[in-house]
């Protein structure tokens, strides 16, 4: 079945890019539906061209899209996509995007600079969407950026429930690896009943440009420490971050993060640090080449298929995540 109906004939049907498609299957597979066949076609300069093979007239449509590498080819797929539903008289569009492109790019830092994450919400606006929702947004402040309702759902719940069944709580330490994270880092520590320690990173005044002095502000000693992020790109700061804490005495740490971008010698570094396992969603596809062994990957199926049935049903969105912290 491709489609679910309400009562008043109402169709959800959910479409899904080429990026991720073991995802879109597994939210399909939760909402007892098929993922709408869809046409991909690729011309010799590059140009995505999509069809759609069945009517979407007058549905509820999801248009799932991992924007991942190669990142600038599946967001122009997916905003393809959405113009396509546009024009084939589709009743509702609404992007999901469990990890949205350019969303570190969400303020000015310095004069004549894009706000990029801004531009990335008008382009799905014009497209035709009419909602968008998308997993731990890189800030709060981007769900403004779209002129429509946002869907801010949190991957904490089963990350967070992950860790705890892995560790003895007692001796656990939840750390944000730097001052950004602090309010990730607090939501973790509310719900696994656990201290919060801050890694406070300073400039060596000897070498330019270059972090060297790591200040960790709080109880590590002795203790197993949960790294939080919402996601590990290059995984740098997440690595130093950890030798940071075996200087100052942990004696396991464990790093957690939504988006596992792992671009670049992510994997490499995080396989040879002394972090004894690196937690993480399936928001973004993980290649063969990029995984590991210390690498645990978990579905954000379940959520995402929650979240998009509460949508078309008119349900509450925010009751998933009430008291969830």
């Amino acid at each position: 079945m491709t489609g679910m109906k309400a009562a008043g004939q109402k169709k959800l049907m959910l479409f899904s890019g080429r990026n991720h498609p073991e995802l879109a299957g597994q939210v399909a597979e939760q909402l007892g539906i098929d993922v709408a066949p869809t046409k991909f076609q690729d011309f010799a300069n590059g140009e995505i061209f999509v069809r759609y093979l069945e009517s979407v007239r007058g549905c509820d449509a999801f248009v799932l899209q991992c924007h991942s590498d190669p990142i600038n080819e599946s967001i122009m797929e997916q905003l393809i996509m959405v113009d396509a539903l546009k024009r084939a008289s589709a009743k509702r569009i609404t992007v999901v995007t469990p990890f949205l492109g350019y969303a570190r790019q969400d303020k000015k830092h310095r004069g004549r600079e894009p706000i990029s994450a801004r531009l990335m919400t008008d382009l799905f606006y014009t497209a035709g969407a009419h909602r968008l929702m998308a997993v731990d947004l890189h800030t709060d402040q981007i769900q403004g950026f779209f002129d429509g309702p946002v869907d801010h759902l949190f991957a904490l719940p089963i990350l967070a429930d992950y860790v705890a069944s892995q560790v003895d709580v007692a001796d656990a330490t939840v750390v944000s690896p730097d001052a950004g994270r602090v309010r990730t880092a607090d939501r973790w520590a509310d719900r696994m009943g656990a201290p919060l320690a801050i890694i406070h990173k300073r400039r060596d005044p000897d070498v330019a440009n270059e972090v060297k002095v790591h200040e960790v502000v709080g109880e590590v000693e002795g203790r197993t420490c949960i790294l939080v992020d919402d996601m590990i790109d290059t995984a740098g700061t997440i690595v130093k971050a950890a030798d940071a804490l075996f200087e100052q005495g942990a004696s396991k740490v464990i790093a957690a993060a939504t988006h596992g971008v792992l671009s670049g010698p992510a994997a490499e570094r995080l396989q040879n640090s002394r972090i004894s396992e690196v937690v993480i969603t399936n928001s973004l596809p993980v290649p063969k080449e990029r995984s590991f062994d210390k690498l645990t990957q978990l579905s954000i199926a379940p959520l995402l298929a929650r979240a998009i049935n509460e949508v078309f049903s008119d349900g509450s969105v925010t009751s998933l995540f009430e008291g969830a912290s």
